[in-house]
């Protein structure tokens, strides 16, 4: 029964992996968005993490996960004669890529985790039905490779302890190398095996060349990394320049964090908020059940001597001092505390879990900013056959200007290489300014009707202007259906995508809780507006 339930479980995984949600923008401009315009000479702009004096994302860590499966699909599609795979064969390879990670080395992990053999299905399951597991783990987030080398320290940790009477040197060796890799991936990691790796202690004491061994090679690979990271940030510099000035990322990340000003600009929380509002809302009801479990104080003495519950309660603990918090830091936590939950057959809390993760694993897998990515990658083909339509010459250019509102923020590099269709598309993002703001800005760009010569505007290399913005976004029905005679602006719409939902257009405050669930909900869907004067023939 339960090899059933894990494998449609896992046609579950692979379907939420190929849906294109958007949780955050990271999963895409602090991974695929570095490497695709390197790679592929695709349209690209780097986030500030990048392109800041003191550079505080390292791409030692992102080498393997995503620069390996572009090089190889470049070289792929270079054997075969054609320059560049389409972007969104890119996009869903990475998805793939990020499936198979969570698929094999989040399972495995779990599996070897949990000591007792009659428990094991049971928990590999349990971890295998979240909404997270899902989500997150088939997303590009830095968070979900740390989950992966959390789990694995784990399990190296565990491993070096119980043989006692072996060295453990080359064991030693894969879990530094797994330190450095989690320590320049998220400055988050240590705070997850920093109490755990406490049980070493003992035996480095007892056998010192596992210590040598656990130093030499973290060393070893700390300076690689250091410059790998150098090198891609001063491409010029040479060998003994790197060694004098180094770009050690991890040092920038924490001190730029350790500044609450700078903590600031991404929004504070009090204290508590990972252990009373991120941890239920990643965990639901299997949160309500560790907390009854716990309850009893044989129990807590259990679960303090269980190397996972100890790793993500300390983590936990240590992430809630920075006021920054968020969801996504706590994802190591989610399969090392399923793993210590023993559930009875209960149907409660089964129903319970079912319409949990059904429900988060629609609205965050499906439809959360879902029309972003398929709208960015049908863009060339929107814009290319709205021009056409308007009755441009061929030998016009084809130049737009896209602006976005109210979504997150697209991935330039979804919109590939247009030079072979000779487009000329600049992406403007409007993020959430108020709609007065957006309607001014329209009326700077979209050119006035043209003389009585009967010129077109497009044979004058004018920009043809389009509006990407949720359907839910009331303030632009006053341009979807103007007056005939009117010459202000209107806005013509052009593709849809419905599965889209924009949880940061909540106004309760302001509309009411049912009149905004009926505006975001019952009007869901991304669109693209070509953006004209309304009495231009």
């Amino acid at each position: 029964m339960w090899r059933r339930t894990y494998l449609l479980l896992l046609v579950i995984r692979v379907y939420f992996a190929l849906s294109p949600s958007y949780l955050h923008p990271d999963e895409n401009f602090q991974g695929p968005e570095v490497f695709a315009g390197r790679i592929f000479s695709y349209p690209s702009r780097l986030p500030w993490e990048f392109t800041s004096d003191k550079p505080i994302r390292s791409v030692f860590p992102l080498w393997p996960t995503y620069d390996v499966p572009m090089n190889l699909l470049k070289g792929f599609y270079t054997e075969s004669g054609t320059l560049n795979p389409p972007p969104e064969l890119v996009y869903y390879v990475l998805r793939g890529v990020m499936f198979l990670l969570s698929f094999v080395l989040e399972d495995w992990a779990v599996y070897e985790l949990v000591p007792l053999p009659r428990h094991r299905r049971a928990t590999v399951v349990l971890v295998a039905s979240s909404y997270v597991t899902w989500t997150y783990q088939t997303h590009t987030f830095s968070n979900s490779v740390e989950t992966l080398l959390v789990a694995w320290g784990l399990v190296l940790i565990q491993r070096i302890v119980d043989n006692k009477r072996r060295s453990s040197i080359f064991a030693c060796a894969v879990l530094s190398l797994i330190a450095i890799l989690g320590v320049f991936n998220r400055i988050t990691f240590p705070a997850f095996l920093i109490v755990p790796g406490l049980r070493l202690l003992p035996h480095f004491w007892r056998k010192p060349f596992s210590l040598l061994s656990f130093a030499g090679f973290g060393l070893f690979f700390f300076c690689i990394a250091v410059l790998v990271d150098t090198t891609f940030y001063n491409p010029s510099v040479s060998f003994w320049d790197a060694i004098q000035a180094p770009i050690i990322t991890p040092l920038n990340n924490l001190l730029y964090n350790s500044d609450k000003s700078n903590l600031a600009l991404h929004g504070l929380h009090p204290r508590y908020h990972h252990f009373l509002i991120n941890l239920p809302q990643l965990l639901g009801p299997a949160y309500v059940a560790i907390i009854l479990s716990m309850s009893k104080s044989t129990a807590i003495q259990s679960w303090l001597k269980n190397i996972r519950a100890v790793s993500a309660i300390s983590a936990t603990a240590m992430l809630s001092i920075f006021p920054h918090q968020e969801p996504r830091f706590l994802l190591p936590c989610v399969p090392l505390l399923l793993s210590c939950l023993r559930v009875r057959k209960s149907r409660l809390f089964l129903a319970a879990w079912v319409i949990f993760n059904a429900a988060l694993g629609f609205l965050m897998g499906v439809y959360h900013q879902g029309g972003v990515i398929p709208t960015q990658l049908a863009i060339p083909s929107i814009v290319s056959d709205s021009i056409f339509e308007a009755g441009a010459s061929d030998n016009a250019q084809k130049s737009a200007t896209i602006l976005w509102w109210k979504t997150y923020s697209p991935p330039l590099w979804l919109l590939g290489d247009n030079t072979t269709t000779e487009l000329d598309i600049e992406t403007r993002d409007l993020m959430g300014i108020s709609g007065p703001e957006m309607a001014s800005e329209l009326e700077k760009l979209v050119p006035q009707c043209p003389n009585n010569d009967g010129s077109s505007s497009l044979d004058n290399h004018e920009r043809s202007i389009f509006v990407v913005a949720p359907k839910s976004a009331t303030f632009l029905d006053r341009y979807t259906n103007p007056s005939p005679d009117d010459t202000s602006l209107t806005l013509h719409e052009l593709w849809t995508w419905r599965k889209h939902l924009n949880l940061d257009d909540l106004d309760f405050g302001t509309d009411g809780i049912f009149p905004t669930l009926n505006r975001v909900i019952g009007r869901r869907g991304l669109s693209v507006w070509a953006a004209r004067r309304s009495g231009c023939v």
